[in-house]
């Protein structure tokens, strides 16, 4: 028999969602049959399986380690560490307990995150400045991507739960630097999400762009995404969007503010702030581009002979932009440390190197 102890990565799912994960080779109807045989208990009691579980719940499992294993894809046995279960109960900083599996090798902390800068941490948000040229979510099978690196470093916590995944909230493209936020628990998870389904997250990015822009503006239209070459077109006005047949147009809002104008080699450029107030893929860089400012060193939707200059005399080598800001709303699901607060992510070296040449 396993207990398993729910903690607050947990807490505020149903009973049957927790138990896909648990036992996540099993079929729902293999579950629903445990319940009602009471081979699995919630609290020591029958359970229907859309109960709520709080932090401190218990399930019970009355299966064989065996079992157990035959129904979780990984094949790993689970075993119930019972020192940290105790360390959990009488620490409230980490009152969460774990079920951990054998034979997986400790990663640890240093080496999780290495070379990548945490802005803000607590049990719930972890806030990262992306370096350009890391993956925010793997593309291929095989990528080591910003979202495995925070997997491995939540695992080195003492209060790490095996049934929980962390997992990277918001994307930034492999070229784009800055901020990106990440559920820490199911708390965490599904403020973040719902803060940016609802737009309620203000976010602002710095870029250097071609050409002169002389005064803020609000640039709206809709965007199609290009499947067959990653990129997506940007259209005026929906009957223009609706004559492309590849995907459904995405209706697309950017603000922008100039910060600074100046030239190098003959070329003039603008340093922009911008603010997305929808967020689609490469929103910012064809939005630009659309309206004749193109992001410099971007090799989709930039200016060849821009981005050729700055290459030769930089070795600048993909886009500059950089998620530098973001302001979290005054909500009461946050904490007291996060509610109403802005937090910035440093510009990245070459960006520097750059933004002090030409400005």
């Amino acid at each position: 028999m396993q207990e398993i102890r729910i903690s607050e990565a947990n807490a505020g799912q149903r009973l049957n969602k927790f138990l896909g994960k648990y036992l996540d080779d099993a079929p729902q109807s293999f579950l629903y049959r445990m319940l009602r045989k009471k081979n699995i208990k919630w609290n020591n009691k029958k359970a229907a399986g859309n109960e709520i579980l709080n932090t401190g719940d218990t399930i019970q499992v009355y299966m064989t380690d065996e079992t157990i294993a035959k129904f979780r894809k990984d094949k790993m046995i689970p075993v119930f560490d019972a020192k940290r279960q105790e360390d959990a109960l009488h620490n409230p900083d980490n009152r969460q307990s774990v079920t951990v599996c054998k034979d997986i090798s400790p990663v640890r902390e240093w080496e999780a995150l290495k070379g990548i800068e945490i802005i803000y941490e607590d049990k719930d948000i972890l806030i990262l400045n992306k370096p350009a040229g890391l993956l925010s979510q793997k593309a291929e099978a095989g990528d080591y991507s910003l979202n495995e690196q925070i997997v491995d470093y939540y695992g080195t916590k003492p209060w790490a739960d095996s049934l929980f995944t962390p997992s990277v909230c918001n994307r930034l493209d492999r070229n784009t630097s800055g901020i990106i936020l990440a559920g820490m628990s199911l708390k965490g998870s599904r403020t973040l999400s719902h803060m940016l389904k609802e737009r309620t997250l203000d976010k602002y990015y710095l870029t250097i762009v071609s050409g002169n822009i002389a005064s803020p503006s609000t640039i709206k239209g809709f965007l199609v995404k290009k499947a067959s070459h990653n990129q997506v077109l940007i259209y005026k006005s929906i009957e223009d969007a609706g004559k492309n047949k590849e995907e459904r147009p995405a209706y697309i809002e950017t603000m922008y503010e100039p910060l600074a104008h100046g030239e190098f080699r003959d070329m003039e450029f603008t340093l922009l702030k911008v603010k997305l107030i929808t967020g689609k893929t490469h929103q910012i860089r064809a939005h630009l581009q659309a309206v004749g400012h193109p992001v410099i060193g971007d090799g989709k939707y930039g200016l060849k002979s821009v981005n050729a200059l700055l290459k030769r005399e930089f070795g600048l080598r993909y886009q500059l932009l950089h998620a530098s800001e973001i302001t979290f709303p005054c909500q009461e699901e946050l904490s007291g440390t996060l509610s109403g607060r802005k937090f910035y992510a440093d510009l990245p070296e070459k960006f520097c190197e750059i933004k002090n040449a030409i400005f």
